[in-house]
């Protein structure tokens, strides 16, 4: 049984930073590909980056680096740093995982790929609060 556990989310002000951690059980994050999504109030969830085993990464905005997706195969966790905070990053954060364990996945948009394929994601956390404020 896969599941996903977010931890790092808080109230921060605006431009500090926050690094938010998903840690896996029973999935590698090695081996597969996981996504991060946030849902504001009110808004619906949307993808902010993706990661494949092998590290390709995609994010859905040029956010000019403010925001990193990375994870760490020995401590098998994931990871989003988020710097210089707006108050619209305010939002319940999401990690996610696809379901074939593979490390070789093509990733566009926040999301998954094997050729034309979108892998949807199947495994989901129960989120993290970010909450910014001026």
């Amino acid at each position: 049984q896969v599941q996903l556990v977010e931890s790092g989310g808080g109230m921060v002000n605006t431009g500090g930073s926050l690094r938010l951690s998903c840690t896996p059980s029973g999935y590698d994050v090695a081996n597969g590909c996981m996504g991060w999504f946030r849902q504001a109030p009110g808004k619906e969830r949307e993808p902010i980056a993706s990661i494949s085993g092998d590290n390709s990464r995609s994010y859905v905005r040029d956010e000019g680096g403010r925001i990193a997706i990375f994870k760490d195969d020995a401590k098998n966790i994931l990871y989003l740093q988020m710097d210089r905070l707006k108050l619209e990053d305010s939002a319940i954060y999401y990690c996610a995982a696809v379901s074939l364990r593979d490390p070789k996945f093509a990733v566009g948009g926040g999301y998954c790929y094997r050729g034309s394929v979108r892998h949807e994601y199947v495994y989901w956390g129960q989120g993290t609060q970010v909450t910014v404020s001026s």
